[in-house]
Order: structure tokens, then C-alpha cells, then sequence
């Protein structure tokens, strides 16, 4: 079993940044891919950037890209999204998520999921 915990969320102005970090603990080397997601208010959950576990590589929604970047530190278990020029849709409640074993980039049936972070973005 994963435990993930969110964490950097906040109210920033539009243009600003903040960084989201999600902490792993439990069976972390079992983890394959893992994966932020937001679901803004009256809105579906949206997928927005992935990262393999062992080997780092990313994917990125078209929603985010050049603006969000995901990255991991190894050693801490701890993926980060770098959240760049942000605007007012960009407001949501933001999860992370992760499957064991397969580092296939895919967000679809992720396994393990925190509690979320909220973001809020005003003019």
C-alpha cells in the first residue's frame, strides 16, 4: 500500500507560480507511474502531467504545457508540479496519484490517491 500526501497549494494572483509536492510513503518501490490531477469546482477530473518512477519520463496535458512542469526527487519519494503563469481556470482542488508497477506514462487506472491540495487563482 502507497500513502500519498499533498502539499503546497494556496491563493496566488494570476501570472504567479507555486509548487505542489506529493510526498510517498509505504511500498514506494512497488510504484510504476505516477500522476497529478485537478478537478475544478462543477467540473470532471481533469489529467494534467505524469512521470514515470523509474526512469523519469513526463507527459504533459495540452491544458498545461510549457506552463506546468513535473518532476521527482528519487530520495524522497516526492514528485513536485512547478505551476508557472498562472490563470483564474487554473483553480482546482489538485490530487496526486500513483500505480504500482507499471511506468507506462498512463494515468488511467492509478491506484493510490491523496486527499488534494487547492489551488485558487485570482485576478
Amino acid at each position: 500500500h502507497v500513502r500519498l500526501v499533498e502539499s503546497g497549494g494556496g491563493e496566488v494572483q494570476t501570472g504567479g507560480s507555486l509548487r505542489l509536492s506529493c510526498a510517498a510513503s509505504g511500498l514506494t518501490l512497488m510504484i510504476g507511474t505516477m500522476g497529478w490531477f485537478r478537478q475544478a469546482p462543477g467540473q470532471g477530473r481533469e489529467s494534467i502531467a505524469s512521470i514515470s518512477w523509474s526512469g523519469g519520463g513526463t507527459v504533459s496535458a495540452d491544458s498545461v504545457k510549457g506552463r506546468f512542469t513535473i518532476s521527482r526527487a528519487s530520495a524522497q519519494d516526492t514528485v513536485y508540479l512547478q505551476m508557472n503563469s498562472l490563470k483564474s481556470e487554473d483553480t482546482a482542488n489538485y490530487y496526486c496519484a500513483a500505480k504500482d508497477y507499471y511506468d507506462d506514462l498512463s494515468t488511467n487506472n492509478m491506484t493510490y490517491w491523496g486527499k488534494g491540495t487547492l489551488v485558487t487563482v485570482s485576478s
